[in-house]
């Protein structure tokens, strides 16, 4: 039925630096729960340190599992776009690797075609100006769950920004 959340899905974005994305995601009505970790690359269960030599292949990445009859995955987009600047290529603000680089790692057919559809409009808008829209869309791979010291970080600390 919907509206009992009973239905979970996922949804995976890299936008820089793990710990502002997530806290970005992590208070919105209807998101269930939200994961640091690492997609994208070839090493398996890699750790922290190995994704920052920016050799892994892996995207600093927040895996958010929401109840879409709660919280739709444009709206989960439209926070994507809002916390970063998709424009820089392998980077955001001082954090600078191909492991910062904005990426959407799609769950399903649908997300794939609505993350597509928001990048077109973000780049026809004229919202970033000339530059061009760097951010990558892609399948979803195996999702590494972060070091539990990179969970909800800015919680645990009692601050809630970053350069984002």
């Amino acid at each position: 039925m919907a509206g009992t959340g009973s239905t979970r899905k996922l949804a995976t974005f890299g936008a820089g630096c793990f710990w502002g994305v997530e806290e970005a995601f992590r208070t919105i009505d209807g998101v269930i729960s939200t994961a640091a970790g690492y997609m994208g690359g070839f090493v398996e269960n890699p750790t922290y340190e190995q994704v920052c030599t920016g050799e892994t292949g892996h995207a600093e990445v927040v895996q958010v599992t929401y109840d879409p009859a709660r919280v739709s995955y444009e709206k989960l987009l439209d926070v994507f776009w809002s916390v970063h600047d998709p424009t820089q290529l392998n980077r955001q603000g001082p954090d600078i690797g191909p492991n910062y680089r904005s990426v959407i790692f799609f769950h399903d057919t649908e997300q794939g075609i609505l993350a597509r559809k928001f990048k077109l409009d973000i780049e026809l808008s004229g919202r970033f100006g000339s530059r061009n829209i760097m951010t990558a869309i892609q399948p979803a791979g195996p999702f590494w769950r972060a070091e539990e010291y990179h969970q909800q970080f800015f919680k645990k600390r009692g601050s809630g920004r970053c350069h984002l």
